[in-house]
């Protein structure tokens, strides 16, 4: 199985050649978070760290040494960081709740994969879903596994769980609901649907798989 992209090193940056990051495993720019689409964001890769951006976050060149120095063109943090100066500590006291890396929490979760997501009349869509252990009572949902930020997260705890729902189209469902906050969601297979529904039966009543003893992780790998 393929592993995951490794980030690049800010002190190894032009040294080597990035693993790229696949187009499909996002869908915003990792950088300024603005969703892709066909006509005014397009997919651009950073020749430095590999991160798929927008063209405006790929709009800077730099030097990169293991290309003979030639210039190439990279996103503004690389941009940044090769010029010799990083502000990452700035970007990290203004991260919010769902500024987190999908990458960051799908490597050390208790279960993640993809799903299907509806609320309400919405149409049913894709998503990525995580719960990271150091998080072990939230659901985070992207959509695609290396976004850099959440499109919603759903705080499980006094949720009630409905296994089979009804007027639910597609196989392997259930429901969280809670007043009136509803989701619904829809697994690959059944094995899937269970594994999801074991986190989810502790987490609705404020345990996690480390307060009970035997129970093991759910860590899916994504299948892209």
């Amino acid at each position: 199985m393929e592993e995951a992209p490794q980030e690049v090193p800010s002190a190894e940056l032009g040294l080597r050649a990035p693993r790229w990051i696949r187009d499909n495993e996002v869908t915003m720019c990792m950088k300024c978070k603005e969703q892709f689409n066909a006509l005014t964001r397009r997919r651009h890769h950073c020749r430095a760290c590999g991160h798929v951006v927008c063209w405006k976050c790929s709009d800077y060149k730099a030097p990169l040494e293991y290309d003979g120095n030639k210039m190439n063109k990279v996103c503004k943090d690389c941009y940044h960081i090769l010029q010799g100066s990083n502000n990452s500590e700035e970007k990290e006291k203004k991260r919010g709740i769902l500024e987190i890396e999908s990458a960051e929490v799908s490597g050390n979760s208790i279960i993640c994969s993809f799903l299907q997501y509806n609320e309400k009349s919405k149409p049913w869509q894709k998503v990525w879903c995580v719960i990271p252990k150091h998080e072990a009572l939230v659901l985070y949902m992207y959509g695609a596994p290396q976004d850099v930020k959440a499109q919603a997260t759903i705080p499980l705890l006094g949720y009630i769980i409905e296994e089979s729902p009804r007027g639910v189209d597609l196989p392997y469902s259930f429901r969280l609901s809670q007043s009136k906050s509803i989701h619904s969601f829809s697994a690959d297979s059944e094995e899937l649907k269970q594994r999801w529904l074991k986190v989810i039966n502790m987490a609705v009543v404020g345990e996690t798989t480390s307060d009970r003893n035997g129970a093991v992780d759910e860590h899916l790998e994504p299948s892209l």
